[in-house]
């Protein structure tokens, strides 16, 4: 074993799942290859499903369609209130129903070198291949996808693509997908095949034998915490981009359920690899608690731009063709303003910087639709856009037909998680992450419209057939609920919950989310250093220390706190931050949205050091403030040859 000052390097990470042989025929081999449990026996099996996001509500009502008993919890009052409602722009599919030349081979292609070849080429190809049963799946339960005048359905484009693959419904792509989970989740809680438990936030992972048996969960209604036991547990609890404080995420989006699993073993892969979305309404102040995504399908017909002269503040109707910037067209030719979006978000930042941003600070840039509009006309772009330029008006108070929209980058989605191997299960047996909360299918940079696709994917086709393998050969006995694992797992849940309600200290817990958050976004956000990581990785744990003697919880445990529950989700957000700083400065490379300053081509590009870092970074946790461990999982690429990536 290798020791370095902030980390050691253990074994490697290996996917024993993962099959061999021909990239098209891998996931059919590995289906046939697992093992199958009879429907009699199904009945007798129960799973737990923690999220009701597209991944968690898919996963647990086709679980249950099996034949499997299923509990499904949710921190909010309803599962239709999952964070997946918020996407609005698609879904993609290789449907090729646009004739444009797309296939199974070019979706699996251009997420492979969208992800800046930090992906597995196997999971990624099975992805492109369930993407086509997932809008036949869709379709099937009645989601209105936009259809074109013919009547097949409509599709249009995203970033890092150059055919039109993306399945649209408006601009509430999220919303009509989720609702169409829900209403299958709804359809087995009616059966009797689900048991919900909304209001409910795992905090533990019970652990029995070294296989998941079980999570404590805390009624956020009358701050009762129980314990929930089964024969395996599925997390599908969503990113942590919150880590930021400032991001598109839902407030209540945390890291709580993977980070309590990461503490009793399951690997962490590839924290730092957040990404940065440019597509996001500007921050206005310090009032602000999230920010609001604008669709990145409004970058199919918008028009990225910035004055040409620094310092130009007239109105933007004033400013003339000639002297404006539209500089993803300029600099990115091929793609122009449909460049992934890791491109187009370090490009805008760069204007900025330059002093040619907009707004407040300067810190925006336009996207503007005046020459869409008088193509198409108002009538035609209200019915692809209109409910997105309504959100827009009512929290800017501005006329996206009038006037240009203003857009920044902002931290969105995060492709790192809980490592995986190919059936999806972790390093702990029969804990199986699905969806957003694992790492394995988007490698450095998530092209647009694909978190939707990988959700419905993991949930509806591939952890139904692969949890069975599993099921089918572990033989658990029932675990007793006075088992030691169970009460030592309570009593954990207890003392984090009696602690932080006896500090009774003078900040609160938001103050020290903003601070982290701010922390985070300055040395691991767009652009980080060597000198900026470890100013973050010294200040961190001071905060943390801080945290845990000077935070202020006001109420009990034993009735609804709201304050009570930000405060176990920001203490894990401080582990989490230290692992994500450590991740980016071990990582001495430029990829994807993750940007090093000291490796970039001379054309201010990044700059991949494939020799030493085609990996995953998968860490181990080894007790807080501890050394962690760096298990590596080395990429093969057999299909897609690594290349420096250009979109010019």
């Amino acid at each position: 074993m290798t020791t370095y000052s902030d980390f050691t390097v253990g074994d490697p990470a290996a996917d024993r799942a993962a099959p061999d042989g021909p990239i098209e025929t891998r996931w059919e081999r590995r289906r046939f290859g697992v093992k199958l449990v009879n429907p009699a026996n199904k009945r007798k099996m129960h799973v737990i499903v923690v999220g009701t996001g597209l991944a968690g509500g898919s996963a647990s009502a086709t679980l249950a369609e099996l034949g499997y008993r299923v509990s499904s919890f949710c921190y909010q009052d309803s599962p239709r209130r999952a964070h997946s409602i918020a996407a609005q722009g698609g879904i993609n599919a290789a449907k090729n129903y646009r004739n444009d030349g797309d296939s199974v081979y070019r979706l699996f292609y251009d997420t492979v070198k969208g992800g800046d070849f930090r992906a597995r080429e196997s999971n990624v190809h099975r992805l492109a291949e369930i993407s086509r049963q997932i809008i036949d799946q869709c379709v099937a339960q009645g989601v209105p996808f936009a259809r074109e005048y013919g009547g097949l359905l409509d599709n249009r484009s995203f970033g890092g693509a150059q055919v039109s693959r993306t399945f649209y419904a408006r601009g509430q792509t999220g919303q009509q997908l989720l609702l169409g989970a829900y209403q299958a989740l709804e359809r087995q809680v009616d059966a009797g095949g689900v048991t919900m438990y909304p209001r409910h936030e795992m905090l533990e992972l019970i652990v029995v034998d070294g296989h998941a048996r079980g999570i404590v969960a805390r009624d956020l209604v009358t701050g009762e915490t129980r314990s929930h036991l089964a024969d395996a547990v599925v997390l599908a609890s969503g990113g942590y981009g919150n880590v930021f404080f400032l991001s598109t995420n839902a407030k209540g989006c945390n890291v709580t359920a993977s980070w309590r699993a990461h503490r009793k073993g399951a690997l962490f892969a590839n924290p730092c690899f957040t990404q940065i979305h440019p597509t996001c309404i500007p921050v206005s102040g310090d009032h602000q608690s999230k920010l609001t995504l604008m669709s990145e399908s409004l970058r199919n017909d918008g028009r990225v731009w910035v004055p040409a002269r620094k310092g130009d503040d007239r109105d933007p109707n004033l400013i003339p063709e000639a002297e404006r910037d539209y500089f993803l067209e300029r600099q990115y030719p091929a793609f122009g303003n449909l460049v992934p979006r890791d491109i187009a978000s370090r490009a805008a930042k760069n204007v900025c910087d330059e002093g040619r941003g907009v707004g407040p600070g300067g810190l925006g840039v336009f996207l503007d639709f005046a020459e869409v509009i008088g193509r198409l006309g108002r009538p035609a772009v209200e019915a692809k856009y209109g409910n997105l330029f309504q959100m827009y008006q009512r929290i800017t108070g501005e006329d996206p037909y009038q006037v240009p929209m203003r857009i920044y980058p902002a931290v969105h989605y995060t492709m790192g998680g809980l490592w995986v191997d190919y059936d999806l299960q972790s390093t702990i047996p029969g804990l199986f992450v699905v969806g957003e909360a694992n790492f394995s299918d988007h490698g450095a940079n998530r092209l647009g419209a694909s978190a939707l696709m990988q959700g419905l994917a993991d949930g509806y086709f591939v952890l139904p057939s692969t949890i069975g393998d599993y099921l089918a050969t572990s033989g658990h006995d029932p675990v007793d609920p006075d088992h030691p694992a169970v009460l030592a797992a309570e009593q954990d849940v207890a003392h984090r919950i009696d602690t932080l309600l006896s500090i009774k200290g003078t900040r609160t817990v938001d103050s020290f989310h903003r601070e982290l958050g701010h922390l985070m976004w300055e040395h691991c956000g767009m652009e980080r250093t060597e000198a900026g990581l470890r100013k973050a990785l010294d200040r961190i744990p001071e905060l943390r220390k801080e945290f845990w003697e000077n935070v202020l919880v006001p109420g009990t445990g034993v009735e609804l706190n709201q304050s009570l529950e930000r405060a176990g989700r920001v203490g894990d957000f401080f582990e989490l931050a230290e692992l994500m700083c450590l991740d980016a400065l071990h990582r001495n490379e430029s990829c994807g949205g993750h940007f090093r300053a000291e490796s970039q081509t001379p054309d201010g590009e990044a700059a991949r050091d494939d020799e030493n870092f085609s990996y995953a970074a998968a860490w181990e946790f080894t007790g807080r403030g501890e050394a962690p461990v760096l298990h590596k999982e080395d990429l093969a690429f057999e299909y897609v040859a690594p290349t420096q990536r250009s979109y010019k």
